[in-house]
């Protein structure tokens, strides 16, 4: 069994969609970034690659990419998992939180996981998504910005 860590931060501004898990989340600003900017997903993937010791998400997905601009962190996510069973492994499970004041975040968090779930390939139950604040301190707190931290584990197949 093998774990890794994963962290990703982006800023928040007016006029763009706040995509949290696969999932679009209502509000007046959103997450600025190259892709989707889905910072929760991101965190996973980075701690899924971590796990494996192949690197972080620039790797496999760098900035400025053309062919990545505006796509579905999921997407990536099950690049991913491809990659990792190339390499022999498999995901056990995902625990993560996202850390933000505002928007609410509990009654989206069922969908985060199943949509994480599904980009896996592992079964429902395996991906655990929380949201935090941090209590009005640092940019999370001032509402500049959004941060997710996730852990995987994964498992070396036999085959």
């Amino acid at each position: 069994m093998r774990v890794g860590i994963g962290y990703d931060v982006y800023r928040l501004a007016p006029g763009h969609n706040l995509m949290l898990g696969g999932v679009k989340i209502p509000f007046n600003h959103g997450l600025i970034g190259w892709s989707d900017a889905d910072v929760l997903t991101h965190a996973v993937i980075d701690a899924v690659l971590g796990a494996a010791a192949l690197g972080d998400i620039g790797t496999y997905f760098p900035p400025g990419d053309p062919q990545l601009k505006g796509i579905s962190s999921l997407v990536l996510l099950g690049q991913v998992r491809d990659l990792l069973a190339e390499k022999g492994f498999i995901v056990n499970n995902i625990d993560a939180t996202i850390v933000a004041e505002q928007p609410p975040l509990k009654g989206y968090t069922p969908k985060m996981c199943h949509n994480l779930c599904q980009a896996l390939g592992i079964d429902p139950g395996r991906v655990s998504v929380k949201a935090s604040t941090s209590e009005g301190l640092g940019f999370a707190g001032r509402e500049e910005g959004m941060a997710a931290w996730a852990v995987a584990s994964i498992t070396e197949t036999d085959e």
